[in-house]
């Protein structure tokens, strides 16, 4: 069995292994990472041969802190991101690599279709008929986009809504409410069989999801790491959050997507948000203007070049083909669009 787990910030774990009599054997542990001194490299695979192969991540990693010598320095390398490897390699997981990806990036659309989409494509993933996709959303007019849970209410002000002529969406995801503006946000979705995420906990398969996108800001000079449970920040502040909704039917799917924000009209989003003192008391600031550090002050680039340097790096990653969604994908999204994610019942469904 062979399982590979990038550590989110740091290097590849790579762990080959048997099972017999329902524990590890022949645990190989290699990867592009650093460890001192040399003799802690043999401690990370002892450690594991034994080991009952229903140990989950946290336990094996207890193992291999046991078995590790005092002086022992890991770099790019975590006994939990081992234990990870493990899981994934017991649970057949695929990689990026295994795929063949597929980008859809079209026209400026609505925001209800923007949301029937996410579901439609999901939902082909899962079915085996399209292949993993990233979707870049291009906004045809302004909104708000609440979670699946959120209580519409307490979420938006109608009053700051209506001023702003703001339409207000509820997504399938769950997490808290986006405020997009076309040419302010940079939205992707990341559409991808269950297989990709196998062996990680809920909580990890965010950090999973989201580490090629860190890297992409890095290359434009961005330090950005993951912050749990689902947002992208940076020393200046957060530039992203990210919201998951998993499907069961067929293969299984997840669908993760991701609202960067590359400029904000700040007074018009606290108009249009109700952003109360107890979201703000665990976010260590008092302002909600400034809980967010749009991209376009942190790179210094236009809105596209930022988009396009992300797609290289995905590209230069794991390849990525331009595609678009099909006609009968289209359809189904567009009779989504008017039936439920423009129904009152759909975006009260919180009230």
């Amino acid at each position: 069995m062979h399982g590979e787990y990038k550590v989110p910030g740091g290097k590849l774990v790579v762990v080959d292994l048997e099972v017999e009599d329902g524990v590890l054997r022949q645990v190989r542990v290699a990867g592009d990472f650093f460890l001192e001194p040399d003799e802690a490299f043999d401690a990370l695979s002892r450690a594991l041969e034994g080991a009952p192969a229903d140990t989950d991540a946290a336990g094996l990693a207890a193992r291999i802190d046991a078995a590790l010598p005092e002086n022992a320095v890991l770099y790019g390398l975590t006994s939990e991101g081992v234990g990870v490897a493990v899981r994934r390699a017991l649970a057949h997981a695929t990689d990026w690599t295994d795929y063949d990806w597929q980008l859809i990036h079209e026209a400026p659309q609505s925001p209800a279709l923007l949301m029937a989409l996410d579901e439609v494509l999901t939902a082909e993933v899962a079915a085996g008929r399209r292949p993993p996709t990233l979707r870049v959303w291009e906004w045809e007019s302004p909104a708000v986009v609440i979670g699946s849970f959120q209580s519409l209410r307490n979420e938006v002000d109608p009053a700051g809504a209506d001023r702003h002529g703001i339409e207000v969406v509820r997504r399938i995801s769950g997490g808290g409410a986006m405020f997009c503006e076309p040419g302010n946000a940079i939205t992707y979705s990341l559409s991808v069989p269950d297989s990709l995420v196998q062996g990680l906990s809920f909580a990890d398969s965010y950090a999973y999801l989201d580490d090629w996108v860190l890297d992409a800001l890095g290359d434009m000079g961005i330090k950005a790491w993951y912050q749990p449970l689902n947002d992208i920040a940076t020393d200046a502040g957060k530039v992203a959050g990210a919201a998951q909704k998993r499907v069961a039917s067929g293969h299984g799917a997840v669908l993760h997507h991701v609202t960067m924000s590359y400029d904000i009209d700040a007074e018009k989003m606290v108009e249009v948000l109700r952003i109360g003192r107890e979201k703000l008391s665990d976010k260590g600031t008092k302002s909600a203007k400034k809980r967010v550090d749009p991209l376009r002050r942190q790179t210094g680039l236009p809105r596209e070049a930022v988009i396009e340097r992300m797609l290289d790096s995905f590209r230069t990653r794991y390849g990525l083909t331009a595609g678009k969604a099909t006609d009968e994908e289209m359809a189904r999204a567009r009779d989504l669009a008017r039936t439920k994610f423009s129904s009152p019942e759909w975006t009260a469904r919180v009230p």
